[in-house]
């Protein structure tokens, strides 16, 4: 690779970090229009740059592209919601079967170690913003609770589908003031019953815990009579 393929990489990413916290903080409202010329601006990159950008951010389901109306951001749907939620409780709870099952002492070491950064990080910092790094801990939480399944493609699609419902879990933070939700206690109680190999009651648990915040959410859109969701969360 030479160092004007280091350089495009190294800003792509730069302009996918920004813009993917931009969607899921809401700066970006769904179903907007990503308008290739205006964000190489604000980047000062050029448009390979930010299109090779906005192709990693469809693969994560957060943007939608269309051959002849280029880029926007993705609608929020209580039925494309729903939809999401039932096939990654079907894939999660077949994963984290397997890996209940199949797991050594080095998924049992991940997922004691990932767990360990996970409680230790604080979701809300000090100014009341969101902690990326949360998101970031507890992504790898839950990959570290899978990946003693033993098969990379079950694995794949599981880290796949939740990428996906990451924008899902922002407006569920925002939006439905699920306040008495105690989400630390969940993940402990995830890593004791799957290192205890407690199946039926981990996966019970995981069902509930992927399920708890898509029922919100869509329990708050049928209260204010949305089909989709719209507003920017605060």
């Amino acid at each position: 690779m030479t160092a004007i393929d280091i350089g495009a990489s190294t800003r792509t990413d730069e302009v996918y970090q920004v813009l993917r916290k931009d969607l899921l903080n809401g700066r970006i409202a769904p179903g907007e229009k990503l308008r290739l010329l205006a964000l190489s601006g604000r980047f000062e990159v050029s448009q390979s740059v930010t299109r090779e950008a906005l192709v990693r951010l469809t693969e994560q389901d957060l943007v939608v592209a269309n051959p002849q109306r280029g880029f926007r951001v993705r609608d929020l749907s209580v039925q494309s919601m729903q939809a999401l939620t039932e096939t990654r409780v079907e894939i999660e709870l077949v994963t984290l079967q397997l890996a209940i099952e199949r797991g050594d002492i080095h998924w049992e070491t991940s997922v004691v170690a990932s767990h360990h950064l996970l409680e230790k990080t604080p979701v809300v910092l000090d100014d009341g913003s969101f902690n990326e790094d949360w998101a970031e801990r507890h992504r790898a939480f839950h990959r570290a609770l899978l990946s003693g399944c033993a098969n990379p493609y079950l694995d794949a699609v599981a880290a796949k589908l939740r990428d996906c419902a990451e924008l899902y879990r922002r407006w569920y933070w925002a939006l439905t003031g699920d306040n008495h939700r105690d989400i630390a206690t969940e993940h402990r109680l995830l890593k004791e019953l799957a290192l205890a190999h407690e199946t039926n009651s981990a996966l019970s648990l995981l069902r509930a815990h992927i399920e708890r915040a898509p029922l919100k959410l869509i329990a708050y859109a049928e209260e204010h009579g949305m089909s989709t969701l719209g507003e920017p969360p605060q």
